[in-house]
């Protein structure tokens, strides 16, 4: 609570109120493995074509959408909190908030990440908002400065309502405020206070399936991420990853298992509450052998496609993109207790609109723009009435061949935090990595037909997510494993800023426990 409350301060492009989150708890005194669904929902008024130009019936260019009053959801993160404290918290739920209400009241220094960020991307969106534009900007009209200090009364004030009410931002005068902001132009929304009275975070059975022996748990759906992270790790089991190593040929199997991964997932994985996802069957170790066996040593697979777990009727495919945002952390607490939370408003600052000092999401884009695809078949993941949009965020819990924790993980940024995440578990189970190795090996993401990956030699410029602490030269792929993989026809992207920030809690032998953090944002591993 008090990490989030943080972050949605001091990283506002990030995460925060008004957003969703997914949470996996691991309690050793019940040998319990659940998690938290805070995802934001869709309101009562949504429809299919929210997202399509009435004129063309093509889909709304991408960033008209997030700027739209209808890509905003019912925000779930605070609720979803308050659900996992009354089942495992300790201190008082409003002492939680007390670091955050005072670093709001007495600000707090503008990180180089947050800078950049406002000078490169608020003019196209949070200048339009008259809150976030008196927030993020100074009265000359200059963005605000790295280390300028920055309070934040009206987020204190929030924080203090929630103290005195976990559900402040789902009803009374923040709820109709929130309502208010997506009702503005362009294309409001329709969310009313009903659709926030209604708001429940959900309380779930983890996904969990085997890897050489030990067990990996992460989210349900809506969240992809627990069946796409290990449906990857299944079909790697087939080969011995250990032996291959970080090279060409290792590499290349991870690709090919990415491609794969992903292909099922676009295709089946949306709110299991509207539509049926064969969970069971995507994971079944005989179907990921029959899709390892689709993997050749000596050239990429052509054309990658979903495969059919036990026959399940044939879907849409839905490659819509969601936006490199959104927070991790992990957290082990003296007496073994783990939680492993990636928490998000989705794009870049979310909608762009600001209310009672905290970001509105604009979660509802990760829903498909289209209701079918090009040969006419449903998607899964089409928007409609109080559905949850599909996610991308990966939290998981590891434990060893003797039922023990061995180690957290997840990530922000996008669908690639499957591949992020997939990445740290290899490196760490496969390759011997230490937690920081595994980490900063080189991110390579294989999906719908390209391989995008670190390498080298390049800077950030192009990335549309953020700065780096250090330069890609530190993380990228070696010149001699690209042209080795662009030999077997992968079509590879070099990119200049894949900006993951996986947090990692690893526990030795001895029960000590390390950690790790993602140098290409401002995380760190803090013990106390």
């Amino acid at each position: 609570i008090a990490i989030q409350t943080t972050l949605g301060l001091v990283e506002p492009q990030s995460s925060g109120l008004g957003g969703g989150a997914f949470m996996i708890v691991y309690d050793p005194e019940t040998a319990s493995i659940v998690t938290y669904d805070g995802r934001e929902t869709a309101p009562a008024g949504v429809t299919p074509d929210m997202f399509l130009n009435p004129d063309t019936g093509e889909p709304l260019r991408y960033f008209d959408g997030i700027t739209s009053g209808r890509s905003t959801g019912v925000p779930g993160a605070m609720v979803m909190l308050h659900a996992a404290h009354n089942d495992h918290g300790k201190l008082d739920w409003s002492a939680s908030f007390e670091p955050a209400i005072k670093l709001a009241d007495d600000g707090f220094k503008v990180s180089p990440r947050l800078a950049s960020l406002v000078a490169r991307f608020g003019r196209f969106g949070l200048i339009n908002d008259p809150d976030a534009r008196d927030y993020f900007f100074l009265e000359d009209g200059s963005p605000v400065p790295e280390d300028f200090l920055r309070d934040n009364p009206a987020y204190a004030n929030t924080l203090r309502a929630l103290q005195a009410n976990p559900r402040a931002l789902l009803e009374g005068p923040i709820a109709e405020a929130i309502i208010a902001k997506t009702r503005r132009e362009p294309l409001p929304g329709t969310m009313t206070l009903d659709d926030m009275a209604t708001y429940q975070p959900f309380k779930k059975q983890a996904v969990c399936s085997t890897y050489r022996a030990h067990t990996v748990c992460g989210p349900r759906p809506p969240s992809s991420g627990g069946i796409a992270v290990q449906a990857t790790l299944g079909i790697l089991e087939n080969f011995d990853m250990a032996k291959l190593g970080p090279t060409i040929q290792g590499w290349h199997h991870f690709i090919e298992a990415s491609f794969l991964a992903y292909a099922d997932r676009d295709r089946y994985v949306a709110d299991e509450d509207f539509v049926d996802v064969p969970i069971a069957a995507m994971l079944d170790k005989d179907y990921l052998k029959s899709r390892a066996a689709l993997i050749s040593t000596d050239k990429a697979i052509p054309r990658v496609t979903a495969g059919t777990p036990a026959k399940f009727p044939g879907r849409g495919t839905d490659a819509t993109p969601d936006a490199p945002g959104t927070s991790h952390f992990t957290v082990v607490d003296s007496n073994g207790l783990t939680v492993s939370m990636t928490t998000t408003i989705e794009g870049i600052f979310g909608s762009q609109r600001m209310t009672n000092g905290f970001m509105l999401n604009n979660q509802l884009t990760d829903f498909s723009f289209r209701v079918v695809d090009n040969q006419g078949r449903l998607i899964a993941n089409a928007p409609a009435p109080g559905k949850r949009p599909r996610s991308s965020m990966s939290p998981h819990i590891i434990f060893d061949p003797d039922g023990k924790l061995l180690f957290t993980t997840g990530s922000p940024g996008g669908n690639a935090i499957i591949a992020y995440t997939s990445k740290s578990i290899i490196g760490i189970i496969d390759w011997g990595l230490s937690p920081q190795e595994a980490i900063e090996l080189p991110n390579v993401i294989a999906r719908n037909g390209s391989v995008r990956m670190e390498a080298s030699g390049l800077g950030n410029e192009d990335t549309n997510e953020s700065v780096r602490t250090g330069p890609a030269a530190e993380f990228g792929m070696s010149p001699d494993v690209v042209a080795g993989l662009e030999a077997l026809r992968h079509e590879v992207v070099k990119s200049r800023g894949e900006i993951s920030g996986l947090h990692i809690i690893y526990r030795n032998r001895d029960g000590t426990l390390i950690g790790g953090a993602d140098p290409r944002r401002e995380g760190t591993a803090e013990k106390q």
